[in-house]
């Protein structure tokens, strides 16, 4: 079994971002027009503060999901990175996709860093979905098509053609199955259109799964079925919700949109 770090989601409280710095644009640091609350101590702009609030809560936003966010953003990213930095995250910021999330910072010397993340697994049937959205979204790509969409009934036979012939258990793989695009849907990774039985797929999917992790994640699906080549692995299939599973969404929280 592949050893795989877990997935880390948010679980972040109320918190006080404090600083001595004004804002810049503000020359005389003027506090009533800063404060949103009594006894507010903040030195951010309410648009400011609404979108750093915005990338804690939720798993990335995006130009298209959140454009006055994604505004705001880009004319304060280094004072909302510096915000970021002050509780541990990184700010990451992909102008070609129109995306931008946090993710848990590094220490330089590899040490562990106090997180406000908590670990939580992708179930497999998640994994085998984001696995072909991943591998459907850069196909349709590379036929000129810059926007692409799947159905839930695709994606759900995607997910009964990976599960081993003896399982038995169809009623409850189609429940998991199920449950998982809503989840992927919440996250963002599938965005609802007018018809509900149909989705397109976020870019947000090619920037957590480039071709190295792609691979790794291919390979870990067919030694759960039985498939991969011989030394690969020992082929077990197993229906354990609790099997180690490859890490996907390390660097986001969890959407709460």
């Amino acid at each position: 079994m592949t050893d795989v770090a877990a997935i880390h989601e948010d679980s972040v409280d109320p918190l006080d971002f404090l600083s001595e710095d004004s804002p810049a644009g503000d020359e005389d640091g003027a506090e009533s027009s800063l404060s949103m609350f009594e006894s507010d101590a903040s030195t951010l702009f309410p648009d400011q503060r609404r979108c750093l609030h915005a990338l804690l809560k939720h798993r990335y936003l995006s130009a298209e999901r959140h454009p006055d966010h994604w505004q705001v953003l880009l004319a304060n990213a280094e004072t909302i990175r510096g915000r970021l930095n002050e509780l541990f995250f990184e700010l990451f910021i992909d102008r070609d996709h129109q995306i931008a999330f946090k993710r848990q910072a590094v220490s330089e010397t590899g040490d562990p860093l106090p997180s406000l993340l908590r670990d939580v697994s992708h179930t497999k049937e998640e994994t085998i979905m984001m696995v072909y959205l991943r591998q459907r979204l850069f196909s349709q790509r590379q036929e000129g098509e810059d926007v692409v969409f799947v159905d839930r009934q695709t994606l759900l036979d995607e997910v009964a053609d990976q599960r081993p012939e003896h399982t038995t258990h169809r009623a409850m793989d189609q429940k998991r199955a199920l449950k998982a695009i809503d989840g992927l849907a919440t996250a963002g990774l599938l965005l609802k259109t007018a018809d509900p039985d149909r989705f397109r797929i976020s870019p947000i999917i090619e920037i957590l799964m480039p071709v190295e992790k792609l691979r790794t994640l291919w390979t870990w699906l067919m030694e759960q079925n039985g498939t991969a080549p011989e030394g690969d692995g020992d082929g077990a299939d197993t229906d354990d919700e609790d099997d180690d599973e490859p890490d996907l969404l390390t660097e986001l929280g969890k959407d709460n949109a």
